[in-house]
């Protein structure tokens, strides 16, 4: 992050040009090399599709009621306050605080993530003006087929269909290691490109402001709500929960890049909330235990 920091300070464009490759290359090799190292069960299905539903009600909810489209008001603020950075951080994290039992819980939360943002976010961040989208079934289609998570998917599938994911399992975990050390560049780029102009830095109007609380508090009470609601034990809880609360995703700064919408906005909530979320994951850790 700190390399691409100092590019972002000299050449602001080279992070619109590492995006693109990377969404169309990058994404789908570290989908493949996630999956193909884990496997897939029952438990990771069922996750996947708890982040996926409850991430799409939730944008449903905020553009039906004006309420909630007033104090967020364009899909770039809604989509950073509901995808977590739960690749780059939210495993980690599982893997250091909670039991492996658990770890398909968190893949799964963060497939689910992984798909609704790339198939549902290039789709709205191309909208010009992000207001009153009509998804019409062909377009649907088209941005599920052209999804880099998708095509991650379709690619883990044809492996499997092959009998070669033993032995191309680790091989593309190599690459969907650079991925992660590329998008993290294309994260301190952004933020070197932000910190050119001090006086907007730290400038977090309204609508930034309810993007953060959505995404480190809102999304992850709605997350444990739903946990308990399915019956998930103390670390299944935690393992959802946890991933809800994660920072604003680097996708999020991805997506900003390669469609050139609102990179500022993507970027400094994806800065705040992961200075924000070094006090906020602990504590939410602690609330799960005492509350069971």
């Amino acid at each position: 992050m700190i390399f691409g920091f100092f590019i972002g300070k000299r050449k602001p464009n080279l992070s619109e040009t590492i995006a693109l490759p990377l969404i169309n290359y990058g994404i789908p090799l570290s989908v493949m090399g996630l999956l193909l190292k884990e496997g897939i069960d029952l438990d990771l299905i069922k996750t996947a599709l708890i982040a996926f539903f409850s991430i799409g009600f939730l944008i449903v909810l905020i553009n039906y009621f004006s309420i909630f489209k007033t104090l967020l008001p364009n899909y770039s603020l809604q989509l950073a306050g509901l995808i977590g950075n739960t690749s780059f951080l939210g495993i980690p994290i599982a893997l250091a605080l909670l039991p492996t039992s658990t770890i398909n819980f968190t893949i799964g939360f963060d497939l689910g993530t992984t798909l609704f943002a790339w198939i549902f976010g290039p789709l709205f961040l191309q909208n010009k003006t992000n207001y009153n989208t009509n998804l019409k079934f062909k377009e649907l289609l088209k941005s599920i087929i052209n999804s880099p998570a998708s095509r991650g998917i379709i690619g883990v599938l044809t492996i499997y269909l092959f009998g070669l994911e033993n032995v191309l399992g680790d091989y593309l975990w190599i690459p969907a290691r650079i991925v992660i050390f590329l998008a993290i560049v294309i994260v301190g780029t952004r933020l070197g490109i932000i910190t050119n102009n001090k006086t907007e830095f730290f400038n977090l109007n309204k609508g930034i402001k309810y993007s953060i609380i959505l995404k480190l508090f809102i999304l992850p009470l709605i997350i444990f709500i739903v946990s308990k609601i399915l019956g998930y034990n103390l670390n299944e809880t935690s393992a959802l929960v946890l991933q809800a609360g994660t920072p604003s995703a680097v996708s999020t700064i991805l997506m900003a890049e390669a469609y050139k919408t609102n990179q500022k906005i993507a970027a400094t909530i994806l800065f705040t909330t992961t200075l924000i979320s070094i006090i906020t994951v602990p504590i939410l850790a602690n609330l799960i235990n005492i509350s069971q």
